[in-house]
């Protein structure tokens, strides 16, 4: 029992009566000698209570022992089912009153020293253990809110619980959303941070959206390497229970490929016969802007001062390694995209042996071209012509065409005088007539196989042709 409750102890013989009765606590006499004893609870009550009845001075019965345990009434606990302590407006509130012994308790709320009655903006559950409302900091900044507790069919009421101190704020927070660098350019490998940050109360949780799509739940949201696939706009909201707070003002990132370096050989084909140096020059891709370069051997950095060019000499690298370059700069971005790298082993003996091969197979070409222009152009060799049969003798128009002084003789030799020709069976003579006189006109080499015949045919001279 409770301090302040009140207990009845009994002593009762059921046979005869006169009887005496005598009160006992923890061996100790009660002055009260009556049937029935009353006590109102205090701490010093509790003990074990009995009683003895006697007649005539004599003791004939004792009663059992009975344990009486008296607690102080113990004080409700208040607690706040928000995290927080400063609410905003319309932000659900909702605490709750416990009792840590026993059970069957109910509560009563009050706010401000006032009891609180349930309505539609206050909801208060079952046997009054919890309590759930909107702020309203038309009322005051600040409110304080206690509770008790009861034991209705007892009678036993407990003190006034601790107070919560709720603050209410006048208006909600707004959201800001931080980016730190704050560059709305960005190129592929940087890295960039965003918070979301609201400068009152604590407990928040995050929600992130890129373009509108919910992504992400932190009040930070980092991009280690960005890519292109990064850009957009990016807002954030805060949010604790089922309080929302207004979405963030937008920030809009772009991300673009981070600039390409690449490794030119300046040495040209020509140089490779009459140099052992290879001159290499570092150029960004794409780029306008103004960059120094720095250059790697085997991902090692080499040079002392960033420059675009750099010489391999068989004295600073023997072994002819691989060679890399990068732009970097004061101003974003502040560096390129390293280039591929670069093989310069055995460089100028493949191109020495490249140019050979290929002069060879120029020249070769050339020859072959040009032999096959000869062959195109040249007359073939044609066995000599002889004159058909009809044409052993000149007609007075290709003598003409062949000789400027030619016999006078000829000249009286007409073309119809050579087409009518001799009418014999032998058709290898030729025979010239005249009216009156037959000429047989021969060459010289004919004169030197003549055979005279005599008178044969008329007497007539005949030329025979030389046979071949």
């Amino acid at each position: 029992m409770y301090v302040g409750e009140s207990v009845s102890f009994t002593c009762k013989v059921s046979v005869s009566s006169g009887w005496k009765y005598k009160w006992y606590k923890d061996s100790n006499v009660l002055v009260n000698s009556e049937e029935s004893i009353t006590i109102n609870l205090g701490l010093q009550d509790k003990g074990a209570y009995w009683c003895n009845a006697s007649r005539n001075d004599i003791l004939i019965f004792q009663s059992n022992k009975i344990n009486q345990d008296v607690k102080q009434i113990p004080v409700p606990l208040l607690k706040p089912r928000n995290k927080q302590l400063d609410v905003f407006p319309k932000e659900m509130v909702e605490l709750s009153c416990t009792m840590l012994l026993d059970s069957g308790w109910t509560y009563t709320w009050y706010k401000d020293g006032k009891l609180i009655q349930a309505d539609k903006d206050v909801v208060i559950g079952t046997n009054g253990a919890t309590i759930s409302f909107r702020s309203d900091p038309s009322h005051h900044k600040t409110q304080n809110y206690t509770c008790k507790a009861e034991l209705k069919d007892r009678s036993v009421h407990s003190n006034f619980s601790s107070k919560v101190t709720l603050i209410v704020y006048d208006a909600p927070p707004n959201v800001a959303l931080l980016q730190s660098p704050e560059y709305s350019l960005m190129h592929t490998g940087d890295s960039v941070s965003f918070r979301c940050d609201v400068n009152i109360s604590s407990g928040w949780k995050f929600l992130w959206f890129k373009d509108g799509d919910k992504f992400e739940k932190d009040d930070h949201h980092n991009i280690s390497s960005a890519q292109v696939k990064d850009t957009g706009i990016y807002t954030c909201q805060a949010e604790r229970d089922s309080f929302r707070l207004e979405k963030s003002q937008d920030m809009h990132i772009e991300v673009k490929e981070r600039p390409q370096a690449d490794v030119i050989l300046l040495t040209g084909w020509a140089e490779v016969f009459s140099t052992d140096t290879l001159v290499l020059m570092c150029k960004v891709k794409e780029s306008e802007d103004k960059w120094n370069y720095t250059w790697f051997r085997e991902r090692i950095a080499v040079g002392e001062v960033p420059t675009e060019k750099y010489t391999v000499t068989p004295q600073n690298d023997p072994d002819q390694s691989h060679y890399t370059c990068k732009g970097i700069r004061t101003e974003r971005p502040t560096y390129s995209v390293e280039s591929l790298p670069f093989k310069t082993k055995n460089l100028l003996l493949k191109r020495r042996i490249l140019l050979s091969v290929s002069g060879c197979l120029f020249f070769g070409i050339i020859l072959a071209f040009l032999g096959c222009i000869y062959f195109k152009v040249r007359k073939p060799v044609v066995a000599e012509e002889r004159p058909e049969e009809n044409e052993l003798f000149l007609t007075m128009k290709k003598q003409l065409e062949h000789t400027e002084n030619s016999c006078p003789l000829v000249e009286y030799i007409t073309d119809a005088a050579l087409n009518e020709g001799p009418k014999k069976e032998n058709d290898d003579i030729g025979l010239i007539r005249s009216d009156s006189t037959e000429l047989m006109v021969t060459t010289q080499e004919d004169q030197a196989v003549m055979v005279s015949t005599g008178t044969e045919n008329g007497g007539a001279m005949i030329s025979f042709q030389k046979m071949s």
